[in-house]
């Protein structure tokens, strides 16, 4: 995964047996400790033997314990040293990319599919997901009424003709929005997708597609790119749909 700083992958953990277990535990509560320890200090202090801590490193790709200290400290240093970027700089930098005609067009074209369409669904996972809910909510204090599909298991058994599914991710490589949009352009429901990368899997697959470019962030595995962007796109987009359904009364 991107991003990713840690030794210890969910694949690798599982693995442990329990004495294995114990060396985990011991190192995840004293890293700062165990970067300067011998083999034998950590073999008493987490009660195992040093054929087992031997095993526990092998299994991490080590191939003893003195590499795997090192790893563990550059993670430590690595982390340490993760920088934020100034949030100030980042939206500065979206607003300075995208206020010209060509960014308010494809607003413009979005906002037009979205108030011809009878049905509006969105549909997000992690914090794509918590905005897809905002979305719909924003959307329907605006007179457009939405719904979120949280639950992308949802067996989808009627004709989507005529809608229009509102699908956000970051990355635009989410497997399990790929597969929710699938599910949803089988049964005929037009896609628009914003996305920080217009050249990602769900920006190809989609009708339409709103994307952002700001600079990805990552911490330890999480990613953390502001989506500011992307609550901006959206309340901007519903401000556009209820306009033209002021001036169509």
């Amino acid at each position: 995964m991107r991003g990713e700083t840690s030794l210890f992958t969910n694949e690798i953990i599982t693995s442990f047996n329990e004495l294995e277990m114990l060396i985990y535990n011991y190192v995840m509560q004293n890293k700062e400790k165990v970067i300067y320890m011998r083999i034998r200090d950590l073999a008493d202090e987490a009660h195992v033997s040093t054929s087992t801590i031997m095993r526990f490193c092998r299994k991490l790709n080590c191939e003893g314990f003195s590499e795997f200290k090192v790893k563990l400290k550059l993670t430590i240093d690595k982390k340490s040293e993760t920088t934020i970027k100034s949030g100030q700089h980042i939206l500065a930098e979206f607003f300075e990319r995208t206020q010209n005609e060509k960014f308010n067009s494809k607003l413009e074209a979005a906002a037009e599919a979205i108030s011809k369409a009878d049905h509006i669904y969105f549909i997000g996972m992690g914090s794509s997901g918590t905005l897809a809910e905002y979305g719909a909510r924003y959307f329907s204090s605006l007179g457009k009424f939405s719904t979120y599909l949280k639950d992308w298991f949802t067996p989808i058994h009627s004709n989507l003709n005529n809608s229009i599914t509102i699908a956000l991710s970051v990355s635009g490589e989410n497997e399990f929005t790929i597969s929710h949009i699938h599910k949803l352009k089988e049964k005929n429901s037009s896609i628009l997708s914003i996305t920080n990368n217009g050249k990602s899997t769900i920006a190809k697959i989609s009708d339409q597609n709103v994307s952002y470019y700001v600079t990805e962030e990552f911490f330890d595995i999480s990613n953390i790119t502001t989506q500011i962007p992307v609550i901006f796109i959206l309340e901007e987009m519903a401000r556009k749909v209820y306009e033209k359904s002021i001036r169509s009364d």
